[in-house]
């Protein structure tokens, strides 16, 4: 069950959020996609999209990726796309579990050709902030 409806409502969109709850819907990994200019690989969003999903169990209507394109970044390793990623701490995501997380994400870059140096960062929910902009209902 969710911990935010406290077990009123089924859990959906992860282990501890359900897509009713409007405090799960603005705890979604955001992930920033940085790659040098200079690099012709494409990096295929939406399968990306939605490999990270499933390492988070979470859908795509919570899961942002980001790609920024830069001039140059400091040569300390050969990857085609640094991978940023900032997601919310949970108690069943332990260093063990989020390095494994990392690995799979890492793999999904693999899969498309692609070498991904990956950063995970974790946040406590109560310290994060988020208005997004309002939906204009037609």
């Amino acid at each position: 069950d969710c911990r935010h409806c406290r077990g009123r409502r089924t859990r959906v969109d992860g282990p501890f959020a359900c897509r009713h709850c409007p405090r799960s819907r603005i705890a979604m990994p955001l992930v920033t996609l940085w790659q040098r200019t200079a690099c012709t690989k494409a990096i295929p969003l939406r399968p990306l999209q939605k490999a990270i999903c499933d390492v988070f169990g979470t859908s795509p209507k919570t899961t942002k990726l980001l790609h920024a394109r830069v001039d140059e970044w400091t040569d300390e390793f050969s990857e085609d796309v640094y991978v940023s990623i900032r997601a919310k701490a949970t108690p069943d995501r332990t260093r063990e579990v989020v390095s494994d997380n990392m690995a799979r994400i890492q793999k999904a870059f693999a899969d498309h050709d692609l070498v991904a140096n990956v950063r995970l960062e974790t946040y406590v929910g109560d310290h994060f902030f988020h208005l997004p902009p309002k939906i204009d209902e037609k």
